[in-house]
């Protein structure tokens, strides 16, 4: 895997455009390098918590820490949490050098590139109106370069290994049942205690003010030659709650007419935000509107794109400005070479001498033959 190909997958997105505030979710993600990079930000081995797709702790292999993401967290969690939080994150590290290693060898790949092995652990449950939790499911899974290695089934307490390379590890697994059961017994029952008691202290420690979203409509230029990529963007809100649609003529189009989403995301200050795009004619003259509906508003917003690209053009004006250029040099250089066979300037690199005629010859420098 390039660097410039180098992506690590923190936030599972959903292209769904209303999101359930009654599903609650708890996941930890960890993710090893087979070598450093000389990226700002990205090591060799980082893990994270995230609650609701919000970041709770953070630890990486420079730091060497296990940090508390959430005023909550730091407040009501003791300081032993963060010590024993520490030293297993620490062993997770060693283990993954060891077997991003080992899968490098399986994959018969080299050091040449950067390589990674990522395992994503947690479970999702369903609060009922009564207030109870539901288990909905768990997941536990590794992934090797992007792609599916190896994955928990907690139905069947076996693992499914999707890629010939992960056969000889399903079979050394599943071959120790007792590991088995604990993982189901994570997933169903230590996971889902774990979340209800974040949960808890969240709704004690954590209060933010709604806040409304801010909507923005805009183009720029597709891969695709004539079109141009229409983007409905909603932040800074909160709850997280929220109806988005991207409507042509005031009908809102779907994923058949290629609409995409980002899902709802975090911003650094807790609040939202979402993004939808979809891919149309340049020359479409139909009317757009980015339709917008939130927990916060007594009318949803409606923003109507005004028909304009941000980057369409520029390379028509880079174009123009470099025929430009090239036109002004030639007329620099062509008055240049007049005044110098006039004799009125000397350009360095060249000299002038008389001819019986007491005319001026041009002679290469280095070279005694001459041009006439």
């Amino acid at each position: 895997m390039n660097i410039s190909h180098l992506t690590v997958f923190v936030l599972y997105f959903s292209l769904e455009c209303i999101c359930q505030s009654d599903i609650y979710s708890l996941s930890y993600i960890y993710t090893a390098l087979s070598k450093t990079v000389e990226l700002p930000g990205i090591h060799e081995f980082t893990a994270m918590g995230l609650m609701n797709n919000q970041q709770i702790d953070y630890y990486d292999s420079v730091s060497k820490k296990t940090i508390p993401k959430q005023d909550w967290m730091r407040e009501k969690l003791p300081a032993d949490y963060w010590e024993k939080g520490t030293q297993s994150r620490k062993s997770k590290e060693q283990w993954f050098k060891v077997n991003v290693n080992i899968l490098m060898d399986r994959m018969r790949h080299n050091n040449t590139d950067v390589h990674v092995l990522q395992w994503k652990v947690g479970c999702e449950i369903d609060q009922q109106s009564d207030g109870t939790l539901k288990f909905m499911k768990g997941a536990d899974q590794y992934s090797y370069d992007g792609d599916d290695f190896l994955a928990f089934d907690d139905v069947t307490m076996q693992w499914v290994a999707p890629v010939v390379q992960a056969q000889m590890t399903k079979r050394k697994w599943d071959g120790v049942q007792i590991l088995n059961t604990y993982t189901k017994g994570y997933l169903e029952k230590e996971c889902v205690d774990w979340l209800s008691k974040f949960m808890e202290y969240e709704d004690k420690e954590f209060s933010r003010a709604d806040s409304p979203p801010k909507v923005y409509a805009f183009a720029k230029k597709a891969k695709t030659a004539g079109h141009v990529r229409l983007t409905c963007m909603a932040t800074g809100f909160y709850p997280r709650d929220v109806l988005m649609h991207i409507k042509k003529n005031g009908v809102p189009l779907t994923k058949h007419d290629g609409v995409q989403s980002t899902g709802v995301l975090p911003n650094d200050d807790d609040t939202y935000q979402i993004r939808m795009s979809v891919q149309i004619p340049e020359a479409d003259k139909e009317t757009y509107e980015c339709y917008v509906g939130h927990g916060t508003l007594k009318e949803p917003i409606v923003v109507k794109w005004d028909g304009e690209c941000c980057d369409c053009s520029s390379f028509g004006a880079v174009v123009i400005g470099a025929v430009i250029t090239v036109v002004v040099l030639i007329l620099v250089l062509v008055v240049l070479f007049v005044l110098h066979r006039r004799g009125t300037i000397v350009i360095p690199g060249l000299r002038t001498r008389a001819n019986g005629n007491g005319a001026a010859v041009m002679v290469r420098k280095g070279n005694s033959k001459v041009d006439r």
